[in-house]
Parts: C-alpha cells; structure tokens; sequence
C-alpha cells in the first residue's frame, strides 16, 4: 500500500491514456473494418505522433479550481504522453483574444484552439447551449453517454463544422448553483426587476419571468456585485464561486442549479487544423480530453460538500428555490426551449435528440437507483 501512494494522480492518469491508446490500436487488428465506430479515426495512416504547437486560449483563468485547471492538466498530459510532439501554448482569458470571442478567432486561425464553454455562443450558434448545460435537462452521466454513445457527438460536430471549428468535449461537471443573492428570493414576486447576471438559455427563462439579465465575463461579477451593479449573480461550481469571493458580498447562495443539471467545456479546434493531422494524433488527443472529462467529473464532485458544510462560518445561507419558483421555472423552461427549436434547425435536431433520449434513459435512471427521498 506505501508503495502504492507513492503514485501520483497525474501519473496514474497518463498510465491509462497510454494505455488506452496501446490497447485501441492494438485491438483494431484484430477487428473488422467498421466494426467500431471510431476505428477509422484511430488507425494512423501515418506513422507516429505528428509535431503540434498550438496556440490555445480559454475562457477561464487557471486559478479556477477544475475548469480553469483541466486545460493545463490536459497539455501537460499530452506533452508527456507524446513525448513532446503535442505542445499547446495556453493563454489567459483576454490574454491573445477576447474571452467571449474564442470561436470566432478559431474560425478565422487567428489562434488554433481554445478551451472554453460553448454556450458562450449561443448569440451567434443557437445550438451551442444544447452542447453546453441544458436548463432541468440531463445530469453529467445521462449527457456524457447520449454524446458518446448515441447522437450527440455526431450532432455537436454538424453544428460547428459550418464555423470550421471541430468541437471535443474535454470537462464535464455537476450543477452549478442557481446563483448568488444579495436579498433573499421567496416567491416569484422577487424575481421582477432583479438585476442579475446569469448565461445561457437559463438567461431567457429569468427575463421571461421579469428579471433584467445581463452577461459579464467571471472576472467581472465580485465588482459588480459589490458595487450593486447586479443584485445576484450565476457563475459555477460552489468551489469556484468562493474563489471568486461571492460570498462576501451576496449572502444568499441559492440551489439546486436548474439552469445547468450538467456543465460542459470543449477543446475547440480550427477544421482545417484538425484536418491536417493524422488519424494517431487525433486518437490521442480525444482520449486525452476523453480522460479530461472523468477526470473534472469526479474532482468536481469531491470538492463541493466541504465548500457548502463550511458557508455558515462565512454568514452564507445555502438556500433551496422554493417549489412554487422551480416549477415556474421548469414550466418556462420548455416553453422557451420549445421557441428556440422553431427558430433554428440544429437547435431542432439537437433538442429533440436529446429528449429521445432521455425519455428511454428515464427507465434505468427510476430505476436502477435509490430514490433521493430514501
């Protein structure tokens, strides 16, 4: 067992990428062809690890436990599992190009990937909310095997290959929480007039109910706060939240984070870039980010119990959402959703699929497990 300790996390992981790589191009030998889905792309049709130094920026500062770290993470594996053939220069937020403008300047090679959450898109690619979180939708497992096992994947590509930008979902987190409150929100009265940051669909859902809705980067949100710019705010994970300091300035931390059940950050990458290397390295970098989204998953899920144990020494309330507020809000949510689906054709697809899904999912997820009132 001591010498087991002496292993370190890191180590363990690019053991098991290294593994899976071996173990996947040793087996499709002895396949078929066809008879895996991703054979062709994991067979090299040339041999060795292509040289790669990509210059690759994120929405997220890497002071941010779990999302701002997994970018450094993935790099560090890839350098050392390809014996430093893969290099990705990362950069800060705003550091090379702006954080709210990433795929677009992946689009146009201004730099070659970046890291962020897609549902920043959602302006200019409606779908990319659907890829990103998904207001009362599906849990991080539930999305994770509709994108790797069933239409997900294929549908997430459609979307961006029309942006030449190739998309490969490299985190995957719980529910954020349904935000930071300066007053206290018992009735959907207190919603109307709110001034509240908050991203994606969930965005539209709040205006629908009245709020006034506002989208700032994270770096942004403390000040705001303090200064009584906004009277509440969304952002992340309770672990990244106390990092940011909401705590200090909105005393009401309020839950479940119904307008993201799943959080997702992708590794975005320019087509043609991605089109330019071989079927090795592609493997290796998938498996990698495929690695990446355990790896979040699970840290996620080991740090949050001890951050809201610990909110009453800081004078926070974690606080649950009124019924008669969840179910205005889920009413509202399909509402909009169901809006945006006739305006948009991947939307469409994307949504639809991902009901489809859920609703044979929902014979395992009833029950397969304990109930949570048990």
């Amino acid at each position: 067992m001591a010498g087991e300790r002496n292993v370190t996390p890191k180590a363990l992981l690019s053991a098991v990428i290294t593994a899976l790589v071996v173990g996947i191009l040793g087996s499709l030998a002895l396949r078929p062809p066809g008879s895996v889905r991703d054979a062709a792309e994991s067979i090299p049709d040339k041999s060795g690890i292509e040289p790669i130094h990509w210059r690759v920026t994120s929405s997220f500062t890497n002071a941010m436990p779990v999302i701002g770290t997994a970018p450094a993470k993935v790099a560090a594996d890839l350098r050392q599992i390809s014996s430093g053939a893969i290099d990705l220069q990362l950069y800060e937020p705003g550091e090379i190009v702006p954080a709210f403008e990433i795929t677009e300047s992946i689009k146009e090679r201004k730099i070659d990937a970046g890291f962020m959450w897609v549902g920043y898109d959602q302006g200019r690619i409606p779908a990319s909310t659907l890829i990103a979180a998904v207001p009362f939708g599906m849990e991080p497992m539930e999305f994770s095997a509709w994108w790797y096992y069933d239409e997900g994947r294929d549908l997430g590509e459609a979307v961006y290959a029309e942006h030449n930008v190739m998309p490969i979902l490299c985190s995957i987190t719980g529910p954020e929480t349904a935000g930071w409150f300066r007053e206290p929100v018992d009735s959907l009265d207190d919603l109307v007039g709110l001034k509240i940051r908050f991203a994606g669909i969930g965005g539209k859902i709040l205006q629908r109910l009245g709020a006034s809705v506002t989208m700032i980067p994270g770096g942004e949100i403390y000040q705001a706060l303090e200064k009584g710019a906004i009277d509440a705010s969304e952002f992340s994970l309770p672990v990244v939240d106390q990092l940011l300091g909401f705590g200090r300035v909105a005393k009401f931390n309020y839950f479940p984070g119904w307008h993201q059940p799943f959080s997702t950050a992708h590794l975005l990458v320019n087509l043609d870039a991605w089109n330019a290397l071989n079927a090795e390295t592609q493997a290796l970098i998938r498996l990698a980010c495929k690695a990446s989204v355990t790896d979040t998953m699970v840290e996620a899920e080991s740090l949050q119990g001890a951050i809201i144990r610990d909110f009453g020494e800081q004078g926070v309330t974690a606080a649950t959402l009124p019924t008669e507020i969840l179910k205005e809000l889920q009413r509202v949510s399909v509402e909009v959703l169901d809006e945006e689906a006739e305006k948009d054709a991947h939307f469409a697809r994307i949504l639809a699929s991902q009901r489809k899904f859920s609703e044979t999912y929902k014979y395992w997820a009833q029950k397969g497990y304990l109930p949570r009132d048990f």
